[in-house]
C-alpha cells in the first residue's frame, strides 16, 4: 500500500470511529468504585423527593381544601413534568454533558422543596409537584447515565444495577422518612422537606466534584423530540419497556391508592403504615435487583414479568377477601417486578447502546414506562369512584395482569434476536 493510500485509510478509520460524548476524566482502573456508587446518589435524592409529598396530601387536604379529583389532577403535573422532560434531557445530556442537566434539575429540586414546605394554596402544589416531575426526568436520563460513565466500559453490569437501585430505593425512601417524620415532628409539611433540602445539597455537591467532562464532540439534530435509541437497537428498548411498564404501574397503583386499600383493610390512616408499605416495596425492588444481577438478562426479565403477574393476581384475591397479608405480598411483588424490569432494561441499554447515545436511551425507556404508569392508577381511581374498590382494583389488576403476560411472552419470543452481551 502506498504512503497516501495508507493515510487516506487512517483518515476514513478515525472519522468512522465512535467518538465518546463524556468519559471520566479518569482512567477506568483509576476511578474507584465508591465513586461510582456516589454518582448514583444524585438519582437516590430527587426520587426522594418524587414521593415525599405522598403521605401529606392528607394533611394538605385539610388546612388548604380540596377534593380528590383535584389532588388527581396534582399528580398529572408530575406526569406532564416528568415526560416534558424526558422529551428534552436526554438530548442534552448526550450533547453538553451530564452535569450541565443534573445541576439545573437540582436547583429545581430545591425550589420543589421550598415549594412544598410554605404552600398554601393548591397552585403551589401544582408547581411544586410540576418541578419534581422535571427533576426526576433529568436524573432518570442524565443520572443514570453519568453512573456509567464514571463506571466505564469495564463495569458496566455494576452501573446498571448501582442506577437502577438508587432510583427504586429512593422511591421507598421518600415515603417512609415523610411518614416518620410527619407523625413524630412539628410542622410535618415544613420538616419533610428541610430534611429533603440537605440531602438535595449533598447531591449537588456530589455532581460538582463527579469525574465526567463535557462531549468533544456535539452531534446536530433536533433538541426537543420524542427519545429514542439507535439504529438495531429498537429490540432492546422494546424488550425493557415490555416488562418494566407493567411493574412501574404496578407500584404506581400501590403509590397512589394503596393509602386507600389499607383504610379499607385495616381502617388506619398512619402515614407511618403507609409510608412503611411503599418502603418495603422498593425495598424488595433494590434487594431483588441485587439478588438477580449476574443472571443471564433475559431470566432477569422474564421474572420480573412473572412476579408484576402474582402481584396483580395477589391484589384481586386480597381485595376480595379483605387480607391486608396479601395486599402487602402483592407490593413486595410488585416492587420486585419493577425492580427486575428496570434492571433488565437497563442492562441491555448500557451494553448495547453507545455512550453518546445513552442518555437519549433512558429516557426513551422511562418514557415507556410512565404513560401507562401515569395513566393506568389515575383512571383506576375515578373507576373505583363509579363502580366501587373491590371492582376497579379487580378490573385494574386483570388489565395489568394480561400486561404482564404479554411482556413475558414478548421476552421468550425477542431474546433469540438479541446476543447476551456482558
Amino acid at each position: 500500500m502506498s504512503e497516501s493510500q495508507t493515510v487516506a485509510a487512517e483518515a476514513v478509520d478515525e472519522q468512522q470511529r465512535p467518538v465518546a460524548p463524556e468519559q471520566p476524566e479518569r482512567s477506568v482502573a483509576r476511578t474507584p468504585t465508591w465513586w461510582v456508587w456516589l454518582a448514583a446518589w444524585p438519582v437516590t435524592a430527587v426520587f426522594v423527593l418524587s414521593n415525599a409529598a405522598t403521605p401529606l396530601y392528607v394533611l394538605w387536604q385539610r388546612d388548604i381544601g380540596f377534593s380528590k379529583g383535584t389532588l388527581t389532577v396534582i399528580f398529572a403535573f408530575y406526569i406532564v413534568g416528568l415526560l416534558g422532560s424526558l422529551l428534552v434531557s436526554g438530548v442534552v445530556s448526550d450533547r453538553l454533558g451530564r452535569k450541565p442537566v443534573l445541576l439545573p434539575a437540582l436547583a429545581l429540586a430545591l425550589a420543589a422543596c421550598a415549594i412544598f414546605a410554605t404552600a398554601t394554596t393548591v397552585t403551589a402544589l401544582i408547581i411544586a409537584r410540576l418541578f419534581t416531575g422535571i427533576a426526576v426526568g433529568a436524573v432518570v436520563s442524565a443520572g443514570m447515565a453519568a453512573v456509567t460513565d464514571v463506571a466505564g466500559p469495564e463495569r458496566k453490569r455494576l452501573a446498571a444495577l448501582l442506577a437502577s437501585c438508587a432510583m427504586v430505593f429512593g422511591a421507598g425512601l421518600g415515603p417512609l422518612l415523610a411518614g416518620l417524620l410527619s407523625e413524630t415532628l412539628p410542622a410535618p409539611t415544613v420538616t419533610v422537606f428541610a430534611v429533603e433540602a440537605v440531602l438535595l445539597v449533598t447531591a449537588v455537591l456530589a455532581v460538582l466534584r463527579m469525574p465526567v467532562r463535557r462531549p468533544s464532540v456535539r452531534r446536530k439534530g433536533a433538541w426537543v423530540r420524542v427519545p429514542g435509541v439507535p439504529h438495531g437497537n429498537g429490540i432492546h428498548l422494546t424488550l425493557g419497556i415490555a416488562v418494566f411498564a407493567p411493574g412501574i404501574t404496578a407500584t404506581s397503583f400501590v403509590l397512589s391508592l394503596g393509602p386507600t386499600l389499607l383504610t379499607e383493610l385495616l381502617g388506619t390512616t398512619s402515614r407511618i403504615v403507609a409510608g412503611a408499605m411503599a418502603f418495603v416495596m422498593f425495598l424488595a425492588a433494590t434487594g431483588v435487583q441485587f439478588a438477580v444481577q449476574k443472571l443471564p438478562r433475559r431470566t432477569i426479565l422474564t421474572a420480573g414479568a412473572i412476579s408484576t403477574t402474582l402481584s396483580m393476581a395477589a391484589l384481586i384475591v386480597a381485595v376480595h377477601t379483605s387480607s391486608v397479608a396479601l395486599l402487602v405480598a402483592s407490593a413486595l411483588l410488585a416492587g420486585a417486578g419493577q425492580g427486575m424490569g428496570q434492571l433488565g432494561g437497563l442492562s441491555l441499554l448500557n451494553s448495547s447502546v453507545p455512550p453518546q447515545r445513552l442518555a437519549e436511551a433512558n429516557a426513551a425507556l422511562n418514557v415507556g414506562g410512565y404513560i401507562p404508569a401515569g395513566l393506568l392508577p389515575v383512571t383506576t381511581g375515578y373507576l373505583m369512584d363509579a363502580v366501587g374498590l373491590p371492582t376497579g382494583a379487580t378490573i385494574f389488576g386483570t388489565v395489568l395482569m394480561g400486561l404482564a403476560v404479554i411482556g413475558g411472552l414478548v421476552v421468550l419470543a425477542g431474546h433469540r434476536r438479541v446476543s447476551e452481551p456482558t
